[in-house]
């Protein structure tokens, strides 16, 4: 006695490294302005919803339009302007003008537009009571008093007071230095 079984097949369901990757080639379609905001939310829910493949594929069949070559130009592109734009800070920074560290003394260094100031830097980014520079112990301290355009060390915002030594570049507001302890 034989019997015939017949077995019906379905496809595979997609896995998650599959909807994973189709979400991200939909992020990155939005974020190149190849799909509006809704077309956006609206593929992200039948994404999510898909339950073969093919479902999967056919959101993603009009974004793809860069081949291997093109996305090894852009990369290469992107490398090249990367490298001009830390060329030109490298170039700048060295020429920074020199900031002397002062004599020690009793009272700290203000720095501001203010003529009463000990260090007085003529420039509209620059507060009137902008920061100071005090030594501490043996270490010198530079504060921003409140400045509007703020007091940077080395490419960061100082909030309070932070440690400099020589070599460290500074800014007050748009004016830069490099600090020199001569």
């Amino acid at each position: 006695m034989t019997s015939s079984f017949e077995f019906q097949t379905y496809p595979a369901r997609p896995s998650d490294a599959e909807r994973d990757r189709v979400l991200g080639m939909l992020r990155e379609g939005a974020v190149q302005g190849r799909l509006s905001h809704d077309t956006f939310v609206r593929r992200m829910e039948l994404a999510l919803a898909a339950r073969r493949p093919d479902e999967l594929r056919a959101l993603t069949a009009d974004l793809h339009t860069e081949g291997r070559l093109s996305k090894r130009l852009f990369g290469a592109v992107g490398r090249i302007s990367a490298f001009s734009v830390r060329l030109g800070r490298a170039w700048k920074a060295e020429r920074l003008p020199p900031l002397l560290l002062p004599e020690p003394g009793p009272h700290p260094l203000r720095i501001g537009r203010d003529p009463a100031n000990g260090l007085r830097l003529s420039h509209e980014t620059v507060s009137r009571l902008h920061a100071e520079l005090t030594l501490r112990g043996g270490l010198w301290v530079l504060r921003d008093l409140g400045s509007t355009n703020g007091t940077t060390v080395n490419g960061r915002r100082v909030t309070g007071s932070v440690v400099v030594k020589a070599g460290d570049m500074v800014s007050f507001g748009h004016m830069s230095f490099r600090l020199d302890a001569r």
